[in-house]
């Protein structure tokens, strides 16, 4: 590895946020190099989104903005939220991701892309500025002084990643995208998914489209199925990893980075108290349990027809 590679990205400047301490990330170049890199020479740090850019789940945030806009209904969003519950408390393994993207595809059908986007564009002070780590504010504007192009990769759809991207200083973002049909509608059909080993893929076709040697990247991700998109690149960096990729971080000696610090632009705005988040587990634990007792119970009763969520 070269001299500027063993280099530290320069920590951004506190004219530029309310956030003033500085993180750096091992192998960054220290300054930006003098003028435009030879094709095939330039690098990028990809984020994923969910728990290594924000503290909590896109689409748990904007859940809210979206039920009192008239988007999604009461009931929707309840049931969208408990089929998130597992993913937010212990992560999701690749068959639950795949049911919960279909889950959520199924809830958008027939809401407006349109009306999607301005409900996104103005929560993000309120639902999404809140839950923005500071540490990982600090990366983006360490590596963007350093030349570098910042990319964030998501699962969640596009129309929920781009405009989350521009508010943290990305360049652009690689998200899923959901079908719309000629009515601007959403179908309920995912185009494209972004999970899992799908990143690797978007990560690869993004580096051919820009110039890109993935060897000269970042990439920062919480989750062990984002193992394939850590791997393909030079620099990787297991953020609040849960515990499979945490072993693999300490067994192949990637740096690990536990962000802790959100971001708070709105001091009104409060957390709920620790009883209510207790008496709020406990209720949907309930719900669980009740459903997962049902389930078992017709399964006793024998074969029966099965319908998509």
């Amino acid at each position: 590895m070269s001299a500027q590679d063993r280099a530290s990205v320069p920590s951004r400047q506190p004219a530029t946020s309310p956030v003033t301490a500085p993180t750096a990330p091992p192998g960054a170049p220290e300054r930006p190099p003098a003028g435009p890199p030879p094709t095939g020479h330039r690098a990028a740090a990809y984020f994923d989104l969910d728990k290594t850019i924000l503290a909590t789940s896109s689409t748990w945030a904007l859940g809210t903005p979206m039920r009192r806009s008239g988007l999604i209904s009461s009931r929707a969003l309840a049931h969208g939220l408990i089929a998130q519950i597992p993913y937010l408390l212990v992560g999701a393994g690749t068959q639950r991701s795949s049911s919960l993207m279909e889950h959520l595809a199924l809830m958008s059908a027939g809401i407006s892309r349109r009306d999607l986007v301005e409900v996104v564009e103005g929560a993000l002070t309120t639902a999404i500025e809140p839950a923005v780590y500071a540490e990982a504010l600090d990366l983006i504007e360490g590596h963007r002084r350093a030349g570098h192009d910042v990319v964030v990769v998501s699962a969640s759809i596009t129309e929920m990643v781009a405009p989350i991207a521009r508010l943290v200083g990305a360049d652009r973002a690689v998200a899923t995208h959901m079908e719309v049909g000629e009515d601007g509608l959403f179908t309920g059909r995912i185009s494209r998914s972004m999970l899992h080993s799908e990143k690797v893929v978007a990560l690869r076709e993004d580096a051919a489209a820009h110039g890109i040697d993935p060897s000269r990247c970042w990439a920062y991700s919480d989750s062990i199925s984002d193992e394939p998109m850590l791997s393909a690149v030079g620099h990787p960096v297991a953020v609040n990893p849960d515990r499979d990729l945490r072993r693999l971080a300490q067994e192949r000696d990637w740096p690990v980075r536990d962000f802790a610090r959100p971001v708070r632009l709105r001091p009104r705005w409060e957390p709920p108290s620790l009883s209510t988040r207790a008496s709020i587990i406990v209720h949907v634990a309930g719900v669980l349990t009740v459903g997962g007792t049902a389930a078992w119970l017709m399964a006793r009763r024998g074969p029966r027809s099965t319908r998509g969520i």
